[in-house]
Parts: C-alpha cells; structure tokens; sequence
C-alpha cells in the first residue's frame, strides 16, 4: 500500500508541484503571519477585557412605616416606578397584590450608603390617607420601618449606551447556564470552537427547506461576532470568526468563554441604550435579579438570544410567548425540566414589566443638579467609566405628580398657556433633601433649565424674610403692631421719583403687621423694610449665598432676581424651623463592590432665630388662610394648614408661589422666557399648580398652633402692648413668650382707632421714608401679591 502511494505521487508529483510550492508560500507567507496576528488580537483583547459598566442613578428607597402619609394611587405609582409586577400573588421579589386597602409587598432588597435592605414580604395596610399597618409575612410580626428598593432613574453612559451587570459564572441560576447550552450550542463542552457535526446538520436542514431555517454558531463563535467582528455575511468574516474561534479555545477554558458570553450577549434596546447580558436583560424585562427569575422568565432571555428584536415581548408578545414555550420544550428535551415543570410554565403569561429599567436621564432637570452637586468629587470620566451607583433623593412620586400638576394647570389656562413656561422644586421641609425638579412645561425636557438657571424677578415672596428679620426684634415688633400703609414718593439719586403703590392701588392706613403679609400690601411692607434698615436685610439675605443683592428700597417688594432653587433654599430656612440647610440631591455614592465611598449628609445645628421663624410660618398661614392664597383655605387642602407666599413681578410677568405643609417644601414659577407679560398673579397661576400637586402628593399638615416659645395675646397694635378681648381693633396673634409686660390696658382712649380715629403712629412704624443713607437707583420695581 505504502509502496503504492510512493508510485502515484511520483506519477503525480509534476502536475501537483506547482499547486503545493503556491500553497505552501501562501501557508508560510500569508496564514501563518496572519494567524499570529489574530491570535494576538484575541489574547491582547480577551485578556484586557473589562467590560464598561455604567454609572446608574438611584432615587430614594421608598419608606414604609405605620403613620406615613400614603394613599393607594401613591403607593402603585411608586410601586411600578420601581419596576415592581403586580402579578396577584406578591410572592416572587419585585411582585405586589391587593387586595382592598391590603398589599403584599416582596421587596428585592439593595445595598445603599446607608447600609441598605434584605429582601422581605410584607404586608401593608392604608387608612385614612395613611399607612395603618406593615407586617412581614414571614414571621407575622409588625415591621417598624421597611424601604422598597430605589428605582433607578438615570444612567451616566460613555461614549456607547451599553447597560449591563457584571456576573459570575457561579452566581448564575444553573437552568440559565444549562439551558443557554442546550438552546444554543449543546456540544459548547466538547466542540473545539466549530461544531463541524453542526454545520452538516443545519447545511442540511436549509437545503431541504430551500431557504435558511437552522444555524450552527457555536456560542464561542457568537461571542467571537460580538467581540471583534461586524455582522456583515461576508466570506472573509465567516473565516476570521472560525480562525479566531479556534484561537480562543485554544488559550481559555469553556467555563471563562461561557462567563464572558452571558456578560456580553446581546439581548435588547431601549431607543440609543442597548442591553448586554442576561443580569441587565433580567432587570430590563422583569425588573427583578437574575436569581429570582422562574423557569418561564429564564427561557424567554435564553429565547431572546436567536433574535431581540424579533422576539421582543413587549413589541411581539404572542411572537415571544411562541418562542419561550418553544425553549421550555427544549429543556424538557434535555432532561432541565420535567414535563409537568413546563407544562406550568407554559402556562404562565410573560409577565414583562411594562417599562422597561433603563432611563436613560428621566428627569434632566434633577440630573442636572446631582451633576452639580458630586462634580467636586467624581469627574465626567470617573462617572461614566467608575462602575458606580448614586443614590439621589429624588421622590419618585413627588417628580411625577410635580410634572402632572404643571401639565394640568397649564391645560386649565386653555390658549393662555400657549407662550408660558414653567419650573418648580419640592423639598423636605425638614432635611432639605430634594425631592423634584421640573425646569419646563414639557416632561423630560433636556433643553433649558428654568429650576436651577433662570433668573426671575421674584415679587412678593421676599416679603416673609423682611418680616423675620423685624420680628428677631419682640421689643420692638410682633405680628399685631400697627404698620403704615399710607403712599410713598422718594427721589432716587439719578433724580427719578419712585411712587410704589399696592396690588389694589388703595392705601389702608394703619394696618396690623400680619394683615400687612397676608393681603401683600406693598406700602407698609416698605416702610417696616426701611425701619428694620436696608442692610440688615441685605445682609440677611447674602448669608444665604445670594450675590448681587439690590440694594435700593425695591428690594423690599422683590427686585431681586432669583432661581426657583435659590427661592427653595430661602424657604427651606423657614420650613426647616430656623434650620440654615444646604438642598442636597445626592445621598451616597457606592462602588461596584457595594462599598460607599461618599456620603452627603447635613449636620443640623440648633437653629437660628427660631421664635421669629414660627411668627413669620404662623403669619404665612394667615395668608392661605384669608390672604392672598386664601383659595387653599377654601378648598379641600385647607386641613394642611399650609404656610405660603404668592408673589408677582412688575407688569404681571412672573407668577411665584412658595408653600410648605409639614413634610414639603413647593416653590413654582410660571412666566414666559421672552419676559413679555404673562398675565398671571401669583394666587393664578403658580399657585393653581402647587394645589395641584398636593392635591395628589401624600404629606402631613403643618400644625395649626404656635411653635415653642411662642403664646397667644390680645394685642393693642396701636402700641404693641397686651389688650383685653373685647376692646375695639384688638388682635389676637401669637407673640414670644415673655416678650410682652404683664400689665393688660383697658379699652379707653384708642378704642375708635381702627374705626376712624387717627392718633399718631408708634415710632416703630413712623420711621422716615429714607433710613439716613442717601437715596439709591434701583433696577425695574417688582411688586405684587
């Protein structure tokens, strides 16, 4: 036989020469050099690969405790925010059922900087606007407090929007890992990187069915395609895909091929974002970890690989029930389930979640002040590149019933609201965490943001801090000292004359302080500002960090040019009880390890001037009560006492409206970017959305009674001294205890002050139009109510 061989080659060898010394010269001088570069394009990328896993951004973790105002809307809102199912039982994490005012709750647990949550199942009951109960299930105990894990809001990308989770081949659910295999290559632990039993198979398959109906892409050759190669169906490509995924196998074992295959596996898009792997595509369709998915959720990811566009069940839900079942089938087939398992299976819905848990920059306005707020300690790169979760506090339920009051109120104003714009931020009254930022009319908006970088006129809201820092002074001033409302005329130093004048253009005299506030009249506002003095106020206001202060009288009234968030922080002064608190919208930053690495969080001190904060908060409920934001006291929000301020600009060009109850903080602004008028007062139209949004938004009332250190008097305003009940413009106001002497006057001599009598004014409120300094030009007066 040998001999044979020998004899034909011989007889061959002058027709074979040629071809053999061509193939040979290709082999050394081509394929090999060739092959080498290859294969170290595989090592040298394999071997450095790290996959790039975003930055995701975090809202706050919702919190669930018995006396915590809730209503059901609230509670589903948050509930499928979050990415939870309801699918009827609340057994599976990520799962909810009610059942009447009950809900069965299984929470899904996070590790968050402030050392996060084990999973549970609860039980929580709502009553009368609030939590009743919550129970674990597990252990039929009451539950102090629990969270629901935080929804996750936005996504910091590089310059790819890829979304995904790294995981270990251990960490994996085994049907994953077996079924992956027998779905997609059943030989991946025998075969060398090409099933060659695989390709005659399918070469077969498509040849009787006359078209292509069966592949035979081994999974070392698909994580070969996604790896290094296009998808184009070129000759050339199909031979680097080969040539490269011997190579691989040749220097990596199966279980490092498989791991990096689950990691890197293509599996959906959401607009620009594409989902890699199976523990993103788990979180993006069922919103739950891959450990917790049933055997009918791990056959519909291993069932997306064949195609996720094709097969995407939110697009193609009957096209995808098809093919899950088709793969459950395969499991049966090879011995992953039994019959009666799949059976079951088959018979569940897909049970995807309806959106899906990529948000990419949801809510940019807010993003943008976490962007400002962590920039001193992450740069961009770090953040797109750091592997990192940023936990904000941002209230889910708050942004979005803060979005839906704007787009209501501006659909109540008909055409009016054609030219309008509008921003807002809600806060803690008590922390100053931040928990909604709205910069336009439109949700989602990524154009300007009017919250944090637009400049307004900002009316009569100034006016509570220029009564707070009088009332710092309970010698000299309480709420029911008599202020003059009479007209003002002064000479600026550019020789124009100034003539304020109120919202009404009616002068009334002597009027109580608080009355002054709470109707907004402008006139005895200024002449309180101008006893107090300009530069105390001044000097009030810049502790704040406001810069570029006015001032000249206008302040006094409002021209003073703020953002809403600068607004919000003023506010937050009163709301937070005298508290100085920075608006903090990030929480924590924590690593990829689940390590915090950053935590921002305020050290309250005692707080400053606080009896006079509970006089201005007690006044500014006056304003809702009889003011000019009286239409909250006459409408059903009228029991949360709310404690606000509506201001207006010069020409009606800025509408404001800041109010707080006692668990939020809302300040909103409308106007028109072209600083044409808007034809809106403060009560018509920031304050129409503020009632919107608490009309929806859970929160507690604000006490009614006055704070500590603070009692109830009959107070002549003539004086500012103590008073009988009975006696004639006698008002009854809160005033610091102690403050006032002990001794009551009668009726007597003043009793027809307020009915036409005109003794003169008390010093405190007769001080002279300019407070000893010369006269200043002031910029465009803003006033209203």
């Amino acid at each position: 036989m040998l001999t044979r061989t020998r004899s034909f080659l011989r007889a061959a060898w002058p027709w074979l020469r040629i071809p053999f010394w061509i193939a040979l010269g290709l082999l050394v001088g081509f394929v090999l050099p060739y092959t080498l570069v290859l294969n170290k394009r595989v090592q040298e990328r394999f071997n450095d690969l790290v996959f790039a896993v975003p930055t995701r951004v975090f809202a706050r973790p919702l919190p669930l405790a018995a006396g915590e105002p809730m209503t059901s809307a609230a509670l589903q809102l948050e509930l499928t925010f979050a990415g939870y199912s309801d699918d009827g039982h609340g057994q599976v994490p990520g799962s909810w059922a009610k059942q009447g005012a009950r809900y069965t709750i299984s929470s899904r647990g996070y590790a968050g900087p402030e050392g996060g949550e084990l999973p549970k199942r609860i039980e929580v009951r709502l009553g009368n606007g609030t939590i009743a109960s919550v129970r674990d299930l597990a252990t039929g105990k009451p539950v102090e407090l629990a969270h629901l894990d935080p929804a996750r809001i936005a996504t910091v990308y590089g310059a790819q929007q890829v979304d995904r989770r790294i995981v270990r081949l251990a960490d994996l659910p085994p049907l994953l890992v077996s079924g992956l295999q027998a779905v997609e290559d059943r030989s991946f632990k025998h075969n060398i990187g090409i099933d060659f039993g695989g390709i005659l198979r399918a070469a077969f398959a498509n040849l009787r069915a006359g078209r292509t109906v069966q592949g035979a892409s081994t999974l070392t050759q698909q994580l070969v395609r996604n790896l290094y190669l296009s998808r184009q169906q070129t000759f050339t490509r199909k031979i680097n895909e080969a040539l490269m995924s011997l190579l691989l196998e040749l220097h990596y074992s199966k279980d490092r091929i498989l791991e990096a295959y689950v990691n890197e596996v293509f599996l959906g898009q959401q607009g620009g974002q594409a989902v890699h792997g199976f523990a993103a595509a788990a979180e993006f369709y069922y919103g739950r970890p891959l450990r917790d998915l049933r055997p009918q959720e791990i056959a519909m990811l291993v069932g997306l690989v064949k195609g996720p566009s094709y097969y995407d069940p939110r697009r193609s839900p009957e096209r995808a029930l098809a093919r899950r079942n088709l793969v459950l089938q395969e499991f049966v087939d090879t011995g992953l389930l039994s019959a009666a398992q799949a059976k079951e299976a088959q018979a569940a819905p897909l049970d995807v979640i309806k959106n899906g848990q990529l948000p990419h920059d949801r809510f940019p306005a807010f993003m943008q002040l976490v962007r400002q707020q962590i920039t001193s300690d992450f740069d961009e790169d770090t953040l797109r590149a750091g592997n990192l979760s940023i936990f904000t506090t941002l209230d889910p339920a708050a942004q979005l019933y803060t979005e839906q009051a704007i787009d209501t109120t501006m659909k109540e104003l008909g055409k009016r609201a054609d030219p309008l714009q509008a921003a807002g931020v809600v806060t803690d009254a008590h922390d100053g965490s931040v928990l909604a930022v709205v910069g336009s009319k439109i949700p989602g908006d990524q154009g300007f943001n009017r919250a944090l970088d637009s400049q307004r006129p900002i009316g009569s809201t100034i006016k509570p801090f220029v009564y707070l820092v009088a009332l710092t002074d309970p010698a000299r001033w309480n709420l029911a000292t008599a202020l003059d409302d009479s007209p003002i005329s002064m000479r600026m130093q550019n020789g124009t004359l100034w003539e304020p004048h109120n919202d009404d253009n009616q002068s009334h005299g002597m009027v109580p302080m608080v009355d002054a506030l709470a109707k907004s009249w402008n006139l005895a506002s200024i002449r309180l500002g101008l006893a107090v003095g300009l530069p105390r106020i001044r000097a009030f206001l810049q502790s704040f960090g406001l810069t570029d202060v006015n001032s000249g009288p206008s302040l006094l009234i409002g021209a003073l040019d703020l953002s809403p968030l600068q607004v919000a922080q003023l506010y937050e002064y009163i709301a937070s009880d005298g508290h100085a608190l920075p608006l903090l919208a990030v929480r924590g930053v924590v690593d990829g390890n689940g390590r915090t690495i950053k935590r921002y969080e305020v050290q309250s001190g005692k707080g400053e001037y606080q009896e006079a904060v509970r006089l201005v908060t007690w006044a500014m409920q006056q304003v809702t009560t009889y003011g000019t934001a009286s239409s909250l006291g006459n409408s059903s929000l009228a029991s949360l006492h709310v404690a606000g301020k509506t201001g207006t600009s010069n020409d009606l060009r800025d509408s404001w409206f800041a109010g707080f109850t006692g668990e939020h903080l809302g300040v909103f602004w409308m106007g028109r970017d072209d600083n044409k008028p808007a034809h809106l007062f403060g009560a018509t139209g920031a304050l129409r959305v503020w009632r919107n949004l608490f009309a929806k938004l859970p929160t507690r009332p604000l006490s009614a009674a006055p704070g500590d250190g603070l009692q109830m008097a009959w107070v002549n305003p003539a004086d500012g001294k103590p008073t009988e009940q009975q006696c004639s413009g006698a008002k009854q106001v809160p005033v610091v205890t102690g403050s006032l002497s002990g001794d009551v006057e009668g009726c007597g001599f003043w009793q027809s002050l307020f009915g036409g009598g005109s003794p003169a004014a008390p010093s405190s409120s007769s001080a002279p139009v300019n407070p000893g300094t010369a006269p200043v030009a002031i910029p465009s007066l803003s006033s209203g109510n």
